[in-house]
């Protein structure tokens, strides 16, 4: 394809960022419909009226497309930049709350399911799907938990290692919704649900680990 005809293209499609955008969307959905392994970049270009040309240069390969698209979903896990300074254990069950809502939510879309499972199916043919899901999708939500957790030490909320402090509140916020939500056995939660689910456990975890001669304060702090 000439540059002239590829330019055209892209007034006709909208610009670079666009076009990516919609390179992505039929990634994902090649690999929805075909598997990882089995979709071709043929079929994904096809599928995004572009040249594959064009989606090497504004992409890159059928791995690059997997991160990308995993990229793009986990930045929403990320801790928000005006993070609240945690100088009580009221603030630090109020952010807790808030990332958990935010955790459940995102990672409870079916699409975000659907990653998984097509991870697990994967698994033996296609390795790299499992490996980018977990350096990428949920190393972020990982690092933005023990991000909070080294915070509320640091303030002298919590003690103990941020890396086993933020395993044991995904623990309590998540139980066994996930396997139920991956096996199909139970419904996403709504919103309301989400929410007091978050509420729940971050009750559960400050009232596990009260602050040093004060057992009683994680409790006052999120009555």
């Amino acid at each position: 394809m000439t540059k002239a005809s590829m330019s055209k293209r892209r007034q006709e499609g909208g610009d670079e960022t666009s076009v990516r955008e919609r390179i992505l969307e039929a990634a994902f959905a090649a690999f929805m419909k075909s598997g990882y392994a089995t979709a071709s970049t043929l079929a994904i270009a096809t599928r995004a009226r572009v040249s594959k040309r064009e989606l090497y240069a504004l992409v890159g390969d059928k791995q690059e497309m997997l991160i990308a698209c995993i990229s793009e979903r986990a930045k929403r896990l990320d801790v928000p930049a005006d993070l609240p300074v945690l100088r009580d254990r009221e603030t630090l069950a109020q952010v807790l709350t808030s990332f958990g809502t935010k955790f459940v939510r995102e990672v409870s879309d079916p699409t975000v399911i659907a990653v998984f499972r097509l991870a697990i199916a994967e698994a033996a043919q296609a390795p790299e799907v499992a490996r980018a899901l977990n350096s990428i999708g949920r190393e972020t939500s990982r690092a933005a938990l023990r991000k909070i957790m080294a915070e509320a030490r640091g303030a002298g909320l919590l003690t103990g290692r941020p890396a086993e402090l933020a395993e044991q509140f995904a623990g309590l916020l998540w139980r066994d919704l996930m396997v139920s939500l991956l096996l199909g056995v139970a419904a996403r939660p709504n919103p309301r649900e989400i929410a007091g689910r978050a509420r729940d456990a971050a009750a559960a975890f400050l009232q596990l680990h009260p602050l040093p001669n004060d057992g009683r304060l994680g409790h006052n702090a999120i009555r």
